[in-house]
């Protein structure tokens, strides 16, 4: 704690236990102090590098994801063009027609978003537990997919040509101060692009600092089982 002349040190350790906010920090006139700016700058570099980089592959292949790519080039497309990260050429959609299992209970997507590092990090702790789960209750569970420059709405698509009942995309979330390893789990019943916005149940703030991701893996676990009960998600999901 960098904060001058406190009242109560010990109140202000209690905050700062409580969340990843620069408080209790001072100040050197109307600026921060030099070590809190050069924190502040090193976690802005955490952020800027999350969103461009890339997933390390080695991961996705060692749990046996297919490999597709959105109608993205590179990452300055990705950035400057969301509505291509939505989309799939159709060789691709053909190639995943071709290539996963049809018709599961379950489809589960890992996309890189906008953090790679969050699919790094944290893919292989939430998938074992997602399928060991999955596998325990009888579901049948479809070809898992990585997509390459995915945005949330790939799911909707990869549903649709699937015809799978429940969706689930893991995908990187947009980096901030705290972390850049953060990911989110947004989950549909018969996921369409027809359907709003508000078709998605979501688990955010997935990482080891947040929601840990055994513990959100068996969240939505049970989420799947809420939603084939009652087949709907989203908003009309009562929980």
């Amino acid at each position: 704690m960098t904060l001058d002349n406190n009242k109560n040190y010990e109140a202000c350790l209690k905050m700062k236990e409580t969340t990843p906010a620069r408080i209790c920090v001072g100040r050197a006139g109307a600026r921060y102090k030099t070590s809190t700016f050069l924190k502040f700058r090193a976690d802005h570099a955490v952020a800027q590098d999350a969103v461009w980089s890339y997933v390390d592959e080695s991961v996705i292949d060692g749990l046996g994801f297919l490999k597709v790519q959105t109608l993205v080039r590179d990452k300055e497309e990705y950035i400057t063009r969301p509505d291509l990260g939505r989309r799939f050429s159709e060789e691709t959609m053909k190639y995943i027609k071709d290539n996963c299992i049809k018709n599961p209970d379950v489809q589960i997507i890992a996309g890189d978003g906008l953090s790679s590092p969050a699919i790094t990090v944290n893919l292989e702790d939430i998938y074992s537990i997602m399928i060991d789960g999955l596998k325990a209750k009888g579901y049948k569970i479809g070809t898992p997919i990585f997509v390459r420059y995915s945005r949330v709405a790939t799911m909707d698509r990869i549903s649709e040509a699937l015809n799978a009942k429940v969706t689930i995309i893991l995908i990187g979330e947009r980096p901030g101060l705290a972390t850049g390893e953060s990911m989110s789990s947004y989950m549909a019943y018969e996921a369409s692009i027809l359907k709003p916005e508000s078709q998605r149940t979501v688990i955010s703030n997935i990482h080891k600092k947040g929601t840990p991701p055994v513990e959100a893996g068996a969240q939505i676990v049970h989420l799947v089982d809420v939603m084939m009960m009652e087949k709907k998600s989203g908003v009309e999901l009562k929980i």
